[in-house]
């Protein structure tokens, strides 16, 4: 098996180090590629593409760069199928939901293509006569380190308002889901960007990843993952002042009121959490239901999750995949385990299914538990897995009390028919999502991100540009 290179300055590169690492397939165990092991000289060799590359996209106007990225997004329509498949084959999620992600990643392109002519500096009136104004100037070169729960798709938040915004890219995906980002990476060849302005190296944290935070030409940090990871980068890229943002962790609530519209709750609930596995950093991991429907709400929601189907990614029948590895499968069971074990009682799934092909992938059922007090691990942690912890709560005063019983503030959702109870909550709860009535965290036209240790900076929407630019202010006396 050949292994899958490096994309560096518009052209296939091997690994300068010769060495290559497995891509396995979560719902079979099986190797399905190999990936080239790219490091540090890997980098500077991007770095040295980059730097070429922005000579030429430097020179190109709003205009002309919304053009590039309007072909861009043409180009991976044409391949979403290609695409979604390469994605559900290293990730193991359905593939009715990597085609809806490749689709979003041609959205994504588009909104920015045609938000690079509409973001532009002002005039500030000041004290001295003369004119006063503000310029928006790319930061130059951006490391883009994306996840494995939703790789392309996380990957184009990053890339195509950078890229937008003038900027080259080097763009490093984890170790678990390469192959997305090497198509994309190969695309942006056929839609024309200049050469060594997308770059892709493969690799691991620890080395290629560090190399990318480390690199005093490297301007701007975007990370994606793990908090505690997060803050390593941060740490990292302390001593070069760069620009770094962060979207981390979630321990994201659910918070349902006795008049709620009862079944679209439920089912929108079920799907909030486990969705993708549960793999997913907005999951509504912790359900706070209001006392008096408390009994009925975990009745249905049990009921629908023990109905979801697991089953092969690629059948159009199937609701949840695995999780990405069995390595992820047995950390949510020490979770679940833990949980049990100091009190908690599980009421459905938990067990990795057996038999219809499905013992061979890292398959988890998902599981709910009742029981949870603030003190467990489950309560507090980040768990990444198919696993929903439900509380009841008395009053709107306990409900925001428990929300906010966290070190993360990333999403959460508010199940009402009364407005003002709506608002109230929504301002009250500590997080930098709030949806009403909806379970839907993500808008490409609106800012992502979180409060505490969910992270720094705000993802897609406009507040995306304000990240991969630098504002310079000129000020132009009177004479």
């Amino acid at each position: 098996m050949k292994p899958e290179p490096l994309w560096i300055g518009g052209r296939e590169a091997a690994a300068r180090g010769g060495e290559s690492f497995p891509i396995r397939n979560p719902a079979t165990g099986e190797t399905v590629a190999l990936a080239a092991l790219g490091g540090g000289a890997d980098v500077e060799r991007a770095v040295a593409a980059s730097r070429e590359g922005l000579a030429s996209w430097s020179r190109l106007g709003p205009r002309d760069r919304a053009a590039r990225l309007f072909a861009f997004a043409s180009v991976v329509r044409k391949n979403i199928r290609g695409l979604a498949e390469a994605e559900t084959r290293n990730t193991g999620k359905p593939l009715r939901d990597s085609l809806d992600e490749a689709g979003v990643v041609a959205d994504c392109l588009e909104y920015y293509a045609g938000a690079v002519q509409k973001f532009f500096g002002e005039t500030i009136p000041v004290t001295d006569r003369g004119l006063d104004f503000t310029l928006r100037e790319p930061i130059g070169i951006c490391g883009l380190i994306v996840p494995w729960n939703f790789p392309m798709m996380i990957a184009s938040w990053k890339f195509a308002p950078a890229l937008a915004a003038g900027n080259a890219v080097i763009l490093k995906p984890a170790s678990l889901t390469p192959l997305s980002a090497l198509m994309l990476g190969r695309l942006s060849k056929t839609a024309g960007l200049p050469d060594g302005v997308f770059n892709v190296i493969t690799g691991p944290g620890e080395t290629a990843g560090r190399a990318l935070v480390e690199h005093p030409e490297i301007g701007k940090i975007s990370f994606t993952g793990e908090t505690a990871t997060g803050a390593g980068i941060a740490a990292l890229a302390a001593p070069s002042i760069k620009r770094v943002s962060l979207e981390l962790g979630g321990k994201s609530p659910n918070i349902v009121f006795a008049d709620a519209d009862f079944d679209l709750c439920v089912e929108r609930s079920v799907f909030s959490v486990f969705g993708n596995a549960g793999q997913d950093c907005c999951a509504r991991s912790r359900a706070f239901v209001e006392r008096r429907l408390y009994k009925r709400f975990v009745e249905a929601v049990v009921e629908r999750a023990r109905r979801l189907r697991l089953g092969d990614p690629r059948s159009p029948k199937t609701e949840i995949g695995p999780l990405i590895s069995r390595a992820q499968r047995r950390r949510v069971e020490d979770h679940i385990r833990s949980g049990v074990g100091h009190g908690a009682r599980l009421l459905c799934g938990g067990t990795a299914p057996e038999g219809k092909g499905l013992s061979r992938g890292s398959y988890l059922r998902p599981a709910v538990l009742d029981r949870v007090r603030p003190e467990m691990r489950i309560f507090r942690e980040e768990i990444f897995g198919p696993v929903l912890c439900v509380m009841p709560f008395k009053d709107e005063d306990e409900a925001v009390a428990l929300s906010n019983a966290s070190d993360y503030g990333l999403s959460a959702s508010v199940w009402t028919r009364d407005i003002g109870r709506a608002l109230r909550v929504a301002r009250a709860v500590k997080s930098g999502v709030v949806s009403i009535n909806s379970s839907h965290s993500v808008h490409l036209e609106a800012p992502f991100g979180g409060y505490k240790k969910s992270g720094v900076g705000r993802e897609l929407g406009f507040k995306a540009l304000d990240g991969y630019t630098e504002v310079k202010n000129v000020f132009v006396a009177e004479r």
